[in-house]
């Protein structure tokens, strides 16, 4: 049973799906989402793969004592309904009640880390909340799978063995939507929820210098919702900036990253960011926050640009970038060829199933039972 915090657009989402693509013909899998309906961006998805998807309407982002005591039970019945072999959940909450709910019906549990609460950029308090979380829960895990080797090195300071942890990178299926590297045009995307750790505000300020620089705005869709948004609007509007477009969420992200040259992802923390992944499959010359986790996707100046999280910094990498189109060229080819040496579902789903294995009995999908 694949148990997941909310079902809308996000990097953790856009992981189990591609994992469920790749392993549905051979795992039986039920999905378990936090939300009020099983209608959601996933779990449509997931239907459509013949996945059942059953709605946990107290699973969601608050960690209160009684919301959570609620979510476990929500999920305590889920299991006894569908009696899985494991349980593997996705993101922090969805870890917490999880790990919870499968000691109490003697289920293992798997826990992929899409990346830690408790990294030093986090405030004080929720840093202290997440590491008192996962250090209580370590104990409750049967495996731990960090998305990347930063996120690894973190989970080394939590009471598990080594042996129960291991790093499976995030992958993304490909598809046939592909910006034209030699062709692409300058402007600018940002795909990403619209809240912290992610950092619009950077992107629309260094597009307020590079006009200043140009003399013209560079053209910028930032793709994504979230609670900020209405204060990024208002940010645009401030720096009078007429060439950029929220668009809001969209289900058609690799048409639209494909009418784009140039990607742009600016946070204070990330795990191996999914959109990053899907930039490098759509053959974009990519500007990143200089962070761990970009570091494993990204060689700076080969496959992309990575900076400090300073506007400035940002602004110069993108004049560089809508000055030179051989240089958006060069990086864009060299994004796609990293995707296809790395990131594409087969190893990661290869590494999962052996994990599935080891950790309990899974069932072919011809099982009379399914």
């Amino acid at each position: 049973m694949q148990v997941i915090t909310k079902g809308e657009s996000g990097g953790a989402q856009t992981h189990l799906l591609a994992l469920c693509l790749a392993l549905a013909p051979r795992v039986h899998f039920v999905a378990a989402i936090g939300g009020a309906s099983p209608r959601s961006m996933l779990g449509d998805e997931l239907q459509t793969l013949g996945i059942p998807v059953c709605a946990v309407p107290q699973l969601g982002n608050s960690l209160s004592p009684l919301r959570t005591l609620a979510a476990v039970r929500a999920l305590l019945c889920l299991v006894r309904e569908h009696r899985p072999d494991i349980l593997h959940a996705h993101s922090s909450v969805a870890g917490v009640v999880a790990r919870i709910a499968g000691r109490i019906a003697g289920i293992p549990v798997i826990y992929t880390v899409h990346g830690f609460g408790f990294k030093p950029e986090i405030p004080r308090l929720q840093r202290w909340a997440a590491w008192m979380a996962e250090w209580t829960l370590a104990r409750l895990t049967a495996h731990m799978v960090c998305v990347s080797s930063h996120e690894m090195q973190l989970a080394r300071r939590l009471p598990i063995a080594r042996g129960r942890l291991s790093v499976i990178p995030n992958a993304v299926a490909d598809t046939p939507e592909r910006a034209q590297p030699d062709h692409a045009p300058a402007c600018i995307v940002m795909v990403a929820r619209l809240a912290r750790p992610k950092r619009p505000d950077l992107l629309l300020h260094a597009l307020a210098l590079l006009r200043a620089r140009l003399g013209h705005e560079v053209p910028a869709s930032l793709i994504g919702s979230g609670p900020d948004m209405a204060a990024h609007r208002a940010l645009a509007r401030q720096l009078k900036l007429q060439a950029v477009d929220f668009t809001g969420d969209a289900d058609d992200v690799p048409k639209r990253l494909a009418q784009h040259g140039v990607f742009v992802l600016m946070s204070d923390h990330e795990g191996l960011p999914i959109s990053v992944i899907e930039a490098m499959r759509a053959g974009l010359a990519i500007v990143a926050s200089d962070l761990p986790g970009m570091r494993e996707l990204i060689d700076d100046g080969t496959h992309g640009l990575l900076v400090a999280n300073e506007a400035g910094a940002l602004a110069e990498a993108l004049l560089a970038l809508t000055a030179a189109p051989a240089l958006r060229a060069r990086l864009g080819h060299a994004a796609r060829q990293r995707y296809e040496a790395r990131f594409t579902p087969a190893p990661m789903a290869r590494a999962v199933e052996t994990l599935y294995g080891q950790i309990g009995r899974h069932e072919p999908a011809s099982d009379p039972a399914r």
